[in-house]
């Protein structure tokens, strides 16, 4: 696992993302089911948002140049509101489909084959999920935990779609295949709001969460106590990079060399608080 990096894993989801389309498919096109239906269409989007996450990780990994000296980390929050704008496109097709066959609800042919395959396409993603999820953490991805949130989705809504299928099979109410559907559809519409609400937070800035604020101010303890301020401590996230910003405060009598020193020693407590993190810092006297 150390020798991969985060590209392979979109390789990997859209990998998965074929299989599960043809399993899906076929396991529609043997029942007739609009739920399964909606099941393969969010595939599609799986597949497209898979492919624009390889697209933006290799982009993220470009190194920092004169047009953009901070890195080009924040491409992957385009991924999770480009996944997010696909989401909902998919959300509206499931519904429009669900409420026309509730309308005119249809008998299902060959459920239990259908039902075969669906689970082999959902045994694929609940896999594929963990991975994206464990390597989006390794990587501090965002691109790749939005992905393996997604996927995880899919699962969820998928076992809802198969118990609706069977359950249509066992009792012959037509009408509760396409009721599934649209709760899925409506499912997919909240997690589709969600990437994009993360997609934005990104984009403008946002700080990073609450543990990790709360590690930084447990790296900055042990210097209150030597009588060192700080003040200004802003931070900020752009993809898997996260930057760090905070002025300290010392005795107005230090050395320059002594100040400095101090800066060099809170800049290395941040960042074993916060592996990875950019750090700067800004001396001002107490005074």
């Amino acid at each position: 696992m150390t020798d991969r990096q985060p590209h392979h894993y979109a390789w990997l989801s859209i990998a998965a993302a074929l299989f599960t389309i043809a399993f899906k498919a076929l396991a529609w096109w043997l029942t007739g089911s609009v739920g399964l239906l909606s099941d393969a269409l969010e595939s599609f989007v799986n597949l497209a948002g898979a492919c624009f996450a390889l697209w933006m990780i290799l982009v993220t990994r470009l190194p920092p140049d004169r047009g953009h000296p901070f890195g080009h980390g924040k491409a992957e929050y385009f991924s999770s509101g480009f996944e997010g704008i696909l989401i909902l496109g998919a959300a509206l097709a499931i519904i429009a489909a669900a409420a026309e066959r509730l309308l005119q609800p249809q008998p299902l042919e060959s459920p239990g084959w259908g039902l075969v395959w669906s689970g082999v396409a959902t045994a694929i993603n609940f896999g594929v999920a963990r991975t994206l999820a464990r390597a989006g953490r390794q990587f501090n991805s965002i691109a790749l935990q939005a992905d393996a949130r997604h996927l995880m989705t899919d699962v969820w809504t998928s076992v809802g779609v198969i118990l609706g299928v069977g359950l249509v099979a066992a009792t012959g109410w037509l009408r509760l295949d396409p009721l599934i559907a649209l709760a899925v559809g409506a499912q997919i519409v909240v997690e589709a709001v969600r990437l994009l609400r993360e997609s934005i937070d990104g984009l403008m800035d946002r700080s990073l969460d609450g543990d990790a604020l709360n590690r930084a101010e447990a790296a900055l303890a042990p210097f209150r106590q030597r009588g060192i301020a700080f003040t200004a401590l802003r931070t900020r996230r752009a993809g898997a990079s996260a930057f760090v910003q905070v002025t300290v405060r010392v005795p107005g009598d230090w050395s320059v060399r002594s100040g400095h020193a101090c800066l060099d020693e809170v800049e290395a407590a941040l960042r074993t608080a916060l592996p990875g993190a950019e750090v700067i810092t800004h001396l001002e006297p107490l005074s």
